[in-house]
């Protein structure tokens, strides 16, 4: 199958890198017909009989007649590879988007996660730049929202499990935005199912906590919400997606050859926000993020960076964190001789642990009250790569007397 499409193109979410499934589609050996027929009719194609219970014809949507395909509906018939074969050449000969989805979803069982967006047409169907761009950025905010909770639950993550959370999306590939109106992405089953679940439900307790705040006044329904994955992180997501709209939809649909997991339902409506929504919305993002506590931690970590205003005194130390805390960094206060204490143990290769809080205002990158700083003792081989690093980085003590954080 040498035959690709020239005008749609799919890439991972964040990363540049092609997908498995750009270069090379399934074999007619690997296909389900079952999951096959599910797709197209998924996808829009138009059912135009075929013999019951031996095939079914596609045509593309519309009737265009440009496209026909001939699909077994089980692999009971000798000829059925030969169909399936067929079938998959001329999806890929196709240059439609609903043929393009289907490959990929054959190539990578994957739950696809739909947006839509309502925005005025320009000229011919067009729509400004920035448009496209804000439901690309508004569907990745969502998808690393349901990412972080599908780690733990919490009203505000800040630049907890961030990292993590962001390297889960490699996976996930999404296709072209035109128009910025409709966006579809396909998290692979094998890795992204829990953030699709997690995702489905946080969207449904969103709506039901904002229609809440409608009929009662209250808020209480969106602290329930944080159980199911609702955080300031996904509502922030949502008034990125309806703002500058006159609504917006989201809605995930489960991949045929998996089926549907234990957690959810099939056939549920995407999830419908308007803007009228925003201002809940926007009050329970506030809320979330004053009410999240800080956390009691007791952090080990390699020094990256000290500042002091003079000789002596207290000065701020930035902790690259190996361990205690879900962020990749964090930044302290410390007195004289705790100060040198972090400053001694960088010298000779060694991280230092500390208790404190991690405090929410600024992301959790912030630790409190930090006290019993020590040194801890590593293997050689991790000592000597800390030495390597320190001794590439001539410039640390420079920083330590006079560089900004």
């Amino acid at each position: 199958m040498q035959h690709r499409p020239t005008d749609e193109r799919l890439r991972a979410l964040n990363t540049a890198r092609s997908h498995p499934a750009d270069l090379e589609g399934p074999e007619p050996a690997q296909v389900d017909p079952v999951v096959l027929n599910a797709l197209l009719d998924r996808h829009g194609w138009e059912r135009r009989g075929g013999a019951t219970g031996r095939y079914v014809r596609w045509t593309l949507p519309g009737g265009s007649g440009r496209t026909s395909l001939l699909v077994p509906e089980t692999r009971a018939f000798p000829d059925s590879d030969e169909l399936l074969g067929e079938a998959l050449e001329a999806l890929e000969r196709s240059g439609a988007a609903c043929a393009r989805e289907v490959l990929v979803s054959l190539a990578v069982p994957s739950d696809e996660i739909r947006w839509w967006r309502d925005v005025p047409a320009g000229p011919a169907g067009s729509a400004p730049w920035p448009v496209e761009e804000q439901l690309r950025g508004a569907a990745r905010r969502m998808l690393l929202a349901a990412a972080l909770a599908a780690r733990g639950r919490a009203g505000y993550y800040g630049a907890r499990h961030r990292r993590p959370a962001a390297a889960s999306l490699e996976n996930v590939l999404v296709g072209d935005a035109p128009g910025g109106r409709r966006l579809t992405a396909f998290a692979p089953v094998s890795a992204g199912r829990a953030l699709a679940v997690r995702l489905h439900q946080a969207l449904y307790a969103a709506r039901e906590a904002i229609d809440y705040r409608r009929a009662t006044g209250g808020m209480d329904a969106f602290d329930g919400a944080v159980e199911a994955g609702v955080s300031h992180e996904l509502v922030e997501a949502l008034v990125a997606l309806v703002r500058g709209t006159e609504g917006a939809r989201v809605g995930v649909e489960w991949s045929p050859s998996a089926g549907v997991p234990d957690e959810c339902t099939a056939g549920d409506a995407p999830v419908e926000f308007s803007p009228g929504d925003l201002a809940v919305l926007r009050e329970a993002s506030s809320r979330y993020l004053r009410a999240e506590p800080s956390v009691a931690v007791r952090v080990t970590g390699t020094v990256v960076r000290m500042r002091r205003s003079g000789p002596r005194g207290e000065g701020t130390v930035r902790l690259h964190v190996i361990g205690g805390a879900d962020v990749p960094h964090i930044r302290m206060t410390l007195d004289e001789d705790a100060y040198r204490t972090a400053g001694h143990a960088h010298l000779v290769g060694l991280p230092i642990r500390v208790h404190g809080r991690l405090e929410s205002r600024g992301g959790f990158r912030r630790l409190t009250g930090a006290s019993d700083v020590v040194p801890v003792q590593v293997e050689e081989a991790e000592r000597d790569r800390l030495m390597k690093s320190l001794q590439e980085n001539l410039d640390f003590f420079e920083e330590a007397c006079s560089g900004d954080e």
